[in-house]
């Protein structure tokens, strides 16, 4: 004899398990992305020198100056980076449910459209400088092989994985276990 498992609207089964949703992967990979670089800009920010030659002049030059308004900025999106991290991981488990539905689905489409706009603007313009069709500018100097291979693919990959994390996250939670036992 078989059952179905009911799941409420919160991803627990009805036996009082609770379920995995599908595609959740996604959700703790945008997770680990969101953490890997938020600490990159956290040693960036703190002073740090390695990579620092992969982002441009118009970056580089007031990081190794340590203009205080400049290391603020980086402080400033090593705070946001770090924040993704668990919009990440409650897209992919659903908690904590005392916030809202909606408030996960807004800010994890809301970082898959920044993350993938950033990324393809970068990776559109690089693509532009490569074929003569823009000049390169003097801000970005000979870090242009670093954007299109490391930072342009970077961005793309976050934008990626909020954007799958939010359209399994957008899945009616009752679809998502339909086991029969």
């Amino acid at each position: 004899m078989s059952r179905n498992t009911v799941t409420n609207t919160d991803g627990r089964s009805g036996d009082g398990t609770t379920g995995v949703r599908p595609g959740s992967w996604a959700g703790y990979g945008a997770c680990i992305w969101a953490l890997l670089f938020a600490g990159l800009s956290f040693y960036w920010a703190a002073g740090g020198l390695v990579g620092q030659g992969t982002i441009g002049p118009a970056v580089e030059e007031p990081a190794l100056a340590r203009e205080p308004a400049f290391v603020a900025l980086l402080w400033g999106t090593a705070v946001l980076k770090l924040l993704a991290a668990p919009l990440g991981l409650a897209l992919a488990t659903g908690r904590p449910r005392w916030v809202p539905r909606w408030l996960l689905l807004l800010g994890g489409w809301g970082a898959a459209a920044l993350l993938s706009l950033y990324g393809l603007a970068n990776l559109t313009q690089h693509l532009l400088i490569v074929a003569g069709v823009v000049d390169l500018p003097a801000g970005l100097g000979s870090a242009l092989p670093w954007h299109l291979f490391l930072w342009d693919p970077v961005w793309l990959s976050g934008g990626a994985l909020f954007t799958l994390a939010a359209i399994s996250y957008t899945r009616p939670p009752g679809l998502l276990n339909n086991t029969k036992r």
